[in-house]
């Protein structure tokens, strides 16, 4: 497949400090729907099961018939660009002011218009986004009346990235590679790891689901014993999983474990926060905001966003983890991956009232 590097005349010069992989682009179609749709669509509530786009269509089509739209948000679906390095990255630059951009190939599509408009209107560097030809990936994701979602992805024959285009180029002058765990996407992960540390990039890896840790164990503790990488996030139920069958799988056990291969290694724990450990240090910070979610969607992601922005200014893993409860607390107050203007204040807000240097930004960008 021929690929185009995506230009654009306003990329800064200079690189980009974060870098993320996606190494195929991803837009989410986000919608609010009652029970009763979900009884209807194959696989277990709550799950992520690929589909085929028939089905991807077809499921589209049912929401319109089951959305919860309120006066406040009257439109059924909601879409942007999806995929958890696709949040975080757009979190960093348009959240919190930190130069950010992406690494990975969209489809010569309107989805993949629709990808590259977002993320370019967040202000993220699209100069490593290849253009090809084929279909961008789509992901339906149905959220339900207590904030809980249902993720169908549309994946296959999707164009993405290969390690082989990967360039050394391409990691030069950043500081951090963000990284999700997929096994799909390996190959590009471990060739995007060696160019990154080749560079003397910091690497930050998500573990992405209990289902990949579960499944894909043995090549994940073969990434974390490489000793290349710098920041691990998991979420709880990652984190139980990857302790499966130990005498204590708790997520102390689990920051410890992750730790011994990890300079910062963080377990979050939803409405009950998040652990963190950095050398010695190991650090508690409970949650921020409603307990009651709109949209858990991003909600982990938008937490590294914020962990990672406290990393770069250099502040403690205390507070690092409070920006990280802040930005993530944030971002379930509505519906999607991405913070709204509103979310945003209420994010800046608790940040002074918690002492913590807030964005050096006016606005953000995304309204």
């Amino acid at each position: 497949m021929g690929a185009e590097p995506f230009s654009d005349d306003k990329a800064p010069l200079h690189a980009p400090l974060v870098l993320g992989l996606q190494p195929a682009a991803l837009v989410d179609h986000v919608a609010r729907v009652d029970w009763s749709l979900l009884d209807q669509i194959p696989g277990e509530r709550g799950g992520s099961i690929p589909v085929a786009v028939e089905q991807l269509e077809c499921i589209l089509k049912e929401v319109k018939t089951h959305s919860l739209s309120s006066p406040d948000d009257p439109s059924p679906v909601k879409t942007m660009a999806g995929g958890s390095v696709t949040n975080t990255i757009r979190g960093l630059s348009s959240a919190f002011g930190i130069s950010s951009g992406i690494i990975g190939a969209y489809g010569d599509d309107e989805q993949g218009q629709l990808f590259v408009n977002n993320m370019s209107f967040n202000g993220v560097n699209l100069s490593r986004l290849r253009k090809k030809k084929g279909h961008t990936a789509q992901c339906v994701c149905l959220v339900d009346e207590v904030g809980n979602r249902t993720m169908r992805p549309c994946l296959s024959n999707a164009v993405k990235v290969q390690a082989e285009e990967l360039k050394r180029e391409d990691f030069k002058g950043s500081k951090w590679l963000v990284l999700r765990y997929a096994i799909l996407n390996l190959e590009v992960i471990k060739a995007a790891i060696l160019l990154a540390k080749q560079e003397g990039l910091f690497v930050s890896l998500d573990l992405a689901s209990f289902e990949m840790v579960r499944n894909f164990k043995v090549p994940l503790l073969e990434l974390l014993e490489s000793g290349n990488i710098d920041l691990c996030f998991a979420n709880e139920d990652e984190a139980t999983e990857l302790l499966r069958g130990e005498q204590n799988a708790d997520p102390v056990a689990a920051v410890e474990f992750l730790a011994k291969y990890c300079r910062w290694a963080v377990v979050t724990l939803g409405p009950n926060g998040c652990i963190a450990k950095h050398g010695k240090e190991i650090v508690r910070v409970p949650a921020i905001g409603e307990a009651k979610a709109t949209d858990t969607t991003g909600a982990g992601d938008l937490f590294a966003s914020g962990f990672l922005y406290g990393v770069i200014k250099g502040l403690s893993l205390e507070e690092c983890c409070k920006v990280g409860a802040c930005s993530g607390g944030a971002v379930i107050r509505a519906l999607g991956g991405e913070l709204t203007l509103e979310n945003w204040q209420w994010m800046n807000k608790q940040m002074q009232i918690k002492g913590l240097p807030t964005p050096d930004i006016c606005k953000i960008a995304n309204e």
